[in-house]
């Protein structure tokens, strides 16, 4: 059994200004590397083999945080585990979506979250595979989070409590952590809210739904 704890890059400001990111990339901001560094410091409360991260900067920074947190080397990356493309919908912000792109027209380019599951549950079970019997913090993005979640364990988790509402599978925030194990080629959430992530929320600002336009109206479709 591998352990996979997967953790959302830290604050942008493009986070702050609700403006979608994607594959646009977009460096972390000092909110976004206190939320590294907090994450960083409750991960160290238990054993790790390896920090592993999603080529972008604000999640190979965020990584690189925790690393050192965890007194790791730096951070392997996985190409697979980048950012969902948002397409036409990249830099716009809930105003510019709903004038761009009105009710449920498409957007271009956009990625479906069924095609992003399709190439990171593969990359997260051979990285898993790879690493038989470790446990390995996985720095990622929102919308790639989003679709393991829906993919692996679709819509089943409960609110974490009543002082955080939310759509869908729940608030997926910056530095946020949810927990996975592998096992026999598949994966299996742990936790959704996991003990972690509960600590981290300390200092979290925005869910993904608050800061993207496009995850939020998935989202409530899905409801």
């Amino acid at each position: 059994m591998t352990l996979l704890y997967l953790v959302r890059h830290g604050e942008t400001d493009w986070n702050l200004e609700h403006r979608i990111q994607g594959s646009t990339d977009i460096p972390l901001n000092e909110t976004g590397r206190e939320q590294a560094a907090t994450t960083g410091r409750l991960l160290a409360t238990r054993e790790w083999n390896a920090v592993v991260s999603s080529p972008l900067s604000r999640a190979f920074e965020t990584a690189s945080i925790i690393a050192a947190e965890l007194g790791l080397p730096t951070p392997t990356t996985l190409d697979d585990i980048v950012e969902r493309h948002y397409g036409e919908a990249e830099g716009l912000d809930y105003d510019q979506i709903s004038a761009r792109f009105p009710d449920d027209s498409p957007v271009p380019g956009r990625e479906s979250r069924e095609a992003v599951a399709d190439r990171v549950i593969p990359a997260l079970i051979a990285l898993a595979e790879a690493h038989p019997g470790q446990s390995l913090v996985v720095v990622s993005h929102g919308g790639v989070i989003r679709s393991v979640l829906n993919s692996v364990e679709p819509l089943t988790a409960e609110p974490a409590s009543e002082s955080r509402p939310h759509t869908g599978y729940g608030s997926i925030r910056n530095g946020s952590v949810h927990s996975f194990r592998h096992t026999d080629g598949t994966l299996e959430l742990i936790a959704f809210d996991d003990p972690i992530e509960e600590e981290s929320l300390a200092c979290a600002t925005d869910e993904l739904e608050e800061q993207n336009a496009v995850e939020q109206r998935e989202s409530a479709r899905a409801l």
